[in-house]
Formats: C-alpha cells, sequence, structure tokens
C-alpha cells in the first residue's frame, strides 16, 4: 500500500497555508495513487468556503470536463453542476471526480449515493467548512430533516472522526502547510473483466440467470443480490435488451421510481441501438422495455414476459408479494448496502415469504466490482462514515436469551457517539426492521432535537429498540392556521394531520410523543420484547409532560392488531394508498394525560362516526377484514334506530322486500352491529364478509359474491336475510319486535 493512504495531515508550518497550486500537485499524486491500484481516494479540503472552491477549481483542470460532476449551489461553468436532489438521477452514471460541496449542506443520503459515481482510478472532493467548527455552523440540510433547532451536529462530529482514521483519504486544512509524498510503485491492479461484453464474470451469470427466469420453468424468481458498483442494473438492461432481440414482446421494469432504473435503459438502450427511446420506454419492431411504479403495476396487472424489481429492498413487502403472486416470471435486484434501502432487512423478510410461495427460487450473489478494484478504501470509508454495514447482536450472543432479564434502558446520544458497537447494534436493528432505511434516518438518530431512543437490553446486547419524536404544543393562532390549511409546518406529524385531515381544532395544542420505528432482534422476535418496550415505554411517560402517544404506519391487518393489543385507538385513516408502501396511513393514540384521553376518545369516536360513509365512497377499496376491524369498536355512536326503521328491516329479513329498499334502515342496524365484537364473533367469515363489502363499503353484488365466495346473487340475499334476522334477535327491543310481527303478520 502506498505511504500516501498512510497519511491524513501534515503540519509544517500553521502560519503558511497550502495554496491552490499544491493542493493541485497533492490531487494529481492522490489520483496517480488511485489509476495505479484501480481504486480510489479521497480529499478533504477543510477551510472558508471560497478558499475550498478556489482550491477545487484547480483540481478540476486534473480531469476531463466531462469526467467531472459537482454538488453544489454555486456552478462551475466548466462542469457538470447538481442539486443534492438531483444526485439520484445520476444513479448508475460514471464520472472520474466528484466534488461535493459540505458548505451548502451536507445531505447523508445524496453523499452516499454520488460516492458509488466514481469509478476506479477516480477522485472524491469533499469541501468542507473548518472541521473545529463545521459541527456546529447552521445546516440547511438538518433544517430540512429536523422540525427545531439542533445543537452541535454528533453525526458531524462522527463523520469527521471517521474520516481521519480512514485509509484512502487525506485531509488538508486551510492555515496548515502539508508535504507531498513521494508515492511508491506498485503493481497495477485492473477490475476483472470478461469478454467485450460483459465486465465481469459475475455479471455475466447474473445475465444468464436472468434469461433462463424468461425461458426456463414459470415460478422459479431469481433474486439478484450485490453492493454498490457490481454491475446488477447494468445486467437487467442488457439481459432485457437480449431476451427482445430472442423474441419477448414486453418485459416490464418497476423500482422505487423511474430515475432509479435510469442504469437498466442505460445499458439496455446500449444493445438495442435501433429501438425508439422515450423516457421509460424503449420500443422496437418486435418488443418494449417499460419503466411502471409498483403501485400501478399491482392495481392493473399487466401481461408481461417477465417483470424486473430493481432496487427491491426499497419496497414495502406486501407489495414485493402480490407482485410475486401475479407474475410468474420475476426477477429482483437489491443492494446489500444501499441508499433506497437495505437488502440485509430485505432478505430476513422476504426469502420467507419467496419459500412460502415459490420454493423453487434462486439467489445469485455478484461479488466482483466493476467500477473499482477490490478493497477499494473509499468504499469502506463511505460504509464506515454513513454507518451502511451496521451489524446487529450476534445471534450466538442471545442464545439461552430469558426474556425476563431484559431491562429497559433509554440512551442519550452522547452514549452512542462514545460506544460505536452499541449505535452499530440499535441502527442495525432499524435497518433490518423498516424497508427504506437510508443515511440520513442515522444523523436523524444523532441528532434529532427532542428525539428519543429506547432500547431494551440483555446484559450487553441490545434485542430491542423503538424511537419516539416529540411533537405538537402549537400555540392557537398557528394551530387554527394549520386546521384551515393555511400553514403547514415541519414535522409535527400527528398534530397536524389530526388538525387537518380529521378536523380536530385542538389537535396542534396538545402534546404528543410519536413512535417513530420500533424494532426487535431477528432471534427473539415473536416473543414479546416489541409490546413490552412498547408498554414500558408507556407507562414511564410523564403525564404531566405530555397529553398522548400516538404512532402513523402503513396499516395492515397484523399491525393492527398488534397496537390494538397494546390499547391504542385508530383516529384516522388516510383515504389514498401511500405510493411508496401501497397500504393506508392510519395514526392510532394512547391518552396519556387526562386531557389526552379524552381528546383521544373524541377523535376515535369522531373517526368511527364518519367510517361507514367513507367506506362506501373513498375508501371502498379498502380490505373488507382490515375494514371490519376497524369498525369493531366498542365506542362507535350509531343513529338510534327508529320504529319505522325495524320495520324496514322486518320485511327485509323475514319476506320479500328488496334491499335497496330498506338500505337506510339495514344501514343503521349495521352500523351498531359491526362495533360489538360480541356480534361479530357469532356471525361466520361469510356473514361478516357481506356485510362489510355489500352494506358498508356499497360494492355492487357482482364484487361482493367474488370477495365473499359466494355461489351468486340468491345466495347472497339469502345469507344477509339471515344475518338481519340473527341481529334483530340481539338488537330489537322484545315489545318493538312484537308489535311489528303482529302488524306485517309475521
Amino acid at each position: 500500500m502506498l505511504v500516501l493512504l498512510q497519511l491524513k495531515y501534515l503540519i509544517l508550518m500553521p502560519e503558511a497555508p497550502p495554496q491552490p497550486d499544491t493542493i493541485t500537485t497533492l490531487a494529481a499524486t492522490l489520483h496517480e495513487a488511485a489509476a495505479a491500484s484501480q481504486q480510489r481516494r479521497a480529499l478533504i479540503l477543510s477551510g472558508e468556503c471560497e478558499w475550498c472552491r478556489s482550491a477545487a477549481a484547480g483540481v478540476v483542470t486534473l480531469f476531463p470536463a466531462d469526467q467531472c460532476l459537482l454538488i453544489s449551489s454555486q456552478s462551475a461553468a466548466e462542469i457538470q453542476m447538481i442539486t443534492n436532489r438531483e444526485v439520484f438521477k445520476h444513479l448508475g452514471s460514471e464520472a472520474d471526480l466528484v466534488i461535493y460541496d459540505a458548505h451548502d449542506g451536507f445531505d447523508a443520503d445524496a453523499f452516499g449515493a454520488v460516492s458509488g459515481v466514481i469509478r476506479g482510478g477516480g477522485l472524491l472532493l469533499l469541501l468542507t467548512p473548518p472541521l473545529n467548527s463545521w459541527p456546529s455552523l447552521p445546516d440547511p440540510e438538518a433544517e430540512r430533516l429536523f422540525s427545531s433547532a439542533a445543537g452541535p451536529s454528533h453525526f458531524i462530529q462522527r463523520f469527521i472522526a471517521v474520516a481521519q482514521q480512514a485509509e484512502g483519504v487525506t485531509i488538508v486544512e486551510q492555515g496548515r502547510d502539508i508535504s507531498i509524498p513521494t508515492p511508491q510503485p506498485e503493481q497495477p491492479v485492473v477490475p476483472a473483466a470478461n469478454k467485450d461484453l460483459y465486465r465481469s464474470d459475475d455479471q455475466a451469470n447474473a445475465v444468464a440467470a436472468i434469461m433462463k427466469v424468461a425461458r426456463g420453468h414459470r415460478h422459479r424468481p431469481l433474486v439478484l443480490v450485490s453492493d454498490r458498483g457490481r454491475g446488477k442494473s447494468s445486467a437487467l438492461g442488457m439481459a432485457a435488451a437480449q431476451l427482445i432481440q430472442n423474441g419477448l414482446k414486453r418485459i416490464i421494469i418497476t423500482g422505487p421510481r423511474l430515475d432509479a432504473a435510469a442504469a437498466v435503459f442505460q445499458h439496455a438502450r446500449r444493445l438495442l441501438p435501433d429501438s425508439r427511446q422515450t423516457r421509460g420506454l424503449i420500443q422496437t419492431d418486435t418488443g418494449r422495455l417499460e419503466f411502471m411504479a409498483p403501485d400501478e403495476l399491482i392495481l392493473t396487472q399487466p401481461k408481461a414476459d417477465l417483470v424486473l424489481v430493481d432496487e427491491a429492498a426499497a419496497i414495502p413487502g406486501p407489495l414485493l408479494s402480490t407482485l410475486l403472486s401475479h407474475h410468474a416470471r420475476i426477477a429482483f435486484a437489491t443492494t446489500v448496502h444501499g441508499y433506497e434501502g437495505t437488502g440485509r432487512g430485505f432478505a430476513l423478510r422476504f426469502n420467507k415469504v419467496l419459500d412460502a410461495q415459490t420454493p423453487g427460487w434462486q439467489q445469485l450473489h455478484l461479488q466482483q466490482s466493476i467500477r473499482w478494484a477490490e478493497d477499494d478504501p473509499m468504499e469502506q470509508f463511505v460504509f464506515n462514515a454513513l454507518l451502511l454495514d451496521a451489524s446487529i447482536a450476534a445471534e450466538a450472543e442471545l442464545e439461552g436469551i430469558d426474556c425476563n432479564a431484559c431491562h429497559r434502558e433509554q440512551l442519550q446520544r452522547e452514549q452512542l457517539l462514545r460506544d460505536e458497537t452499541l449505535l452499530s447494534q440499535v441502527f442495525g436493528l432499524l435497518v433490518l426492521a423498516h424497508y427504506r432505511t437510508r443515511p440520513n434516518d442515522l444523523r436523524q438518530l444523532l441528532d434529532s432535537p427532542g428525539l428519543q431512543i429506547h432500547i431494551l437490553r440483555h446484559h450487553n446486547q441490545v434485542v430491542a429498540v423503538a424511537l419516539l419524536i416529540e411533537e405538537g404544543e402549537i400555540d392557537e393562532a398557528l394551530g387554527k392556521q394549520v386546521y384551515l390549511g393555511h400553514r403547514r409546518l415541519h414535522g409535527h406529524l400527528l398534530p397536524q394531520s389530526l388538525a387537518f385531515h380529521a378536523g380536530m381544532l385542538e389537535a396542534p395544542q396538545l402534546r404528543y410523543l410519536r413512535l417513530m420505528r420500533i424494532a426487535a432482534h431477528p432471534a427473539v422476535q415473536g416473543r414479546g420484547l416489541g409490546s413490552r418496550l412498547v408498554s414500558e415505554v408507556a407507562a414511564g411517560i410523564d403525564k404531566n409532560r405530555y397529553d398522548c402517544l400516538g404512532t402513523s404506519f402503513g396499516v395492515t391487518i397484523e399491525l393492527l392488531r398488534f397496537w390494538q393489543r397494546l390499547q391504542f385507538l385508530p383516529v384516522r385513516l388516510g383515504l389514498t394508498r401511500e405510493h411508496s408502501s401501497g397500504t393506508h396511513s392510519l395514526i392510532m393514540l394512547q391518552g396519556i394525560s387526562n386531557s389526552g384521553r379524552e381528546f383521544t376518545r373524541e377523535t376515535h369516536a369522531r373517526m368511527q362516526t364518519q367510517l361507514p360513509a367513507l367506506l362506501s365512497d373513498p375508501l371502498r377499496d379498502l380490505d373488507p377484514q382490515l375494514a371490519g376491524l376497524l369498525l369493531q369498536d366498542k365506542h362507535h355512536p350509531t343513529s338510534e334506530i327508529e320504529p319505522q326503521d325495524w320495520q324496514d328491516i322486518f320485511s327485509f329479513a323475514w319476506a320479500n322486500r328488496g334491499y335497496e329498499f330498506c338500505l337506510a334502515a339495514i344501514i343503521k342496524l349495521v352500523a351498531q352491529a359491526t362495533a360489538d365484537a360480541a356480534c361479530m364473533s357469532d356471525l361466520s367469515v361469510q356473514q361478516r364478509c357481506l356485510l362489510t363489502t355489500r352494506v358498508i363499503q356499497k360494492r355492487d353484488w357482482a364484487e361482493t359474491v367474488a370477495q365473499c365466495g359466494l355461489s351468486g346473487r340468491g345466495e347472497a340475499i339469502r345469507l344477509l336475510r339471515e344475518t338481519m334476522q340473527k341481529m334483530v334477535a340481539r338488537y330489537c327491543p322484545t315489545t318493538t319486535q312484537k308489535t311489528i310481527r303482529q302488524s306485517l303478520d309475521l
């Protein structure tokens, strides 16, 4: 290894700052070392903004202008400039020099993503404020993440410490001189290459495996797994192009967003030069490759010869499971350490689904790098700095664990900064538990004001973690503006949604703790530790400081039951499916203070009153079983059933009056019954499905019959009449029953 790799900074003359030409010479030396090894190097310039940018201008002269990329808010005429928001459009592209200007703020997601653009032999140039003051300076990117001002950044402090210890990273500080070491010669190293088409044997094998999915046995899905720079996305594109050339008519690529699939289209176009191309679509005379978002793909269920799922870890498991069930020929690709989502959590969750639905599935791990040589020091620097390789406690350490011996602890940020193992175990659990954990989540963990970190420990091992954030306590005037839709505040998810969407004017003034994330170690899942952690956190909340404990999540039957068991009440259901998860968001609350408990009851009652009407219009496609669980609550307020209503119900249940003629009265009775758990448990699965699907959601008879597994409309009406008879026996006063039977001669 070059002597240069051990150089961090050599201070010679504090009064003689390094000049731009000296820095250019240093950069040239670093570039020479990088080119010889086909690895990458990083140069950090720390100082005042103008000094850093002036020095960077000299470094740019070492590289072709079209091979340079600047991430900044201030453009440089000779090279391409993009903002942090635009970085993800460049995933899959390559450059020799990337300049990241942190004077404009440091976006951990963007930095991590753009670092993968640099090819072997290239250089990362990071411009930062003076290192001793950087953690305390205002940061627009932090302001975008946090709802209130934060103190000195623990995340930036840790980033600096990692950089100071990393191989392949050289730091130059304004006001400090440096010496330029003489590189020692070493044997040039080049990445493994294969033939003219493929850049590694792994990539060639990946293309062959994808083509086998399209041509071989059905229901044999493929999972491609790799780190960045291994040619995974390009393999998808090359395989798609060759399959179209060989006669496939329609290939669909899906992913978290179209920009993320840019590399797939780029490599497909290279092999299909005569194709017609528009954004998200490549067409030839015989076939086409097109992009569709996951939710659209599930909703429309188009016919396709092959479906390719890129960055699958960034797509929620339920959507992936649905795609798997809809398409007999499908391949998934995911990044192990990614910026869209983590492949480790993906494997933990989705492999079980694959085993159950398609036992013949195959996995291929791409290990050979095609952009840089093995043991690239900059890759390890980025992994360490952004904690992309966070490791949870080893399962061997938890063998024979006594869950009763676990104890709860609230962590302080300083503990995480001092104890890298503790930080890794906490963040590693969060990564595994959530399909879309990114580097900025690490910054939030270390820096977010009002964030609470609670863990369960077994000896020194973290077995469960919960993150909570403070929200609310917004003054009355501003809260009213939020309620009216005139203002939208950063953060404060619960009070804003409950005011604007649920119509609770007093919501912004209350004080909330929102459970952002909860995760348990895979070795102890299913043993109640997650529930225990939430319960202990709730029991320890100061009633004089907070009014409500709340959570917001993409609702599924499993999650709804989990939070119901913990005595949380649903208070607001999103009317549309979230694009990212394909589920409706649900807010649930548990009252802490007296005012919080009263507010929770009122807000829950309001939702229950509105829910039947919502289920008949914007929520008519909600899963009937989920809708039934939401309706089933003893606090459900119902409209009084009048004598005339009972007469209509009797005439439908025991006579031949049509359903539509008696609909208004039936809706009142069903609203009362679905809120009664005892009544619902007395009905069959088909009866409960019938009430939710036809009466509450107002789906037509054909949809109802199909959803409930009935033979036809006649059976549905017969079963509904029998259900009404059971409800009459339970709810109609005996005197009223006798009177109506006499008047109708029943």
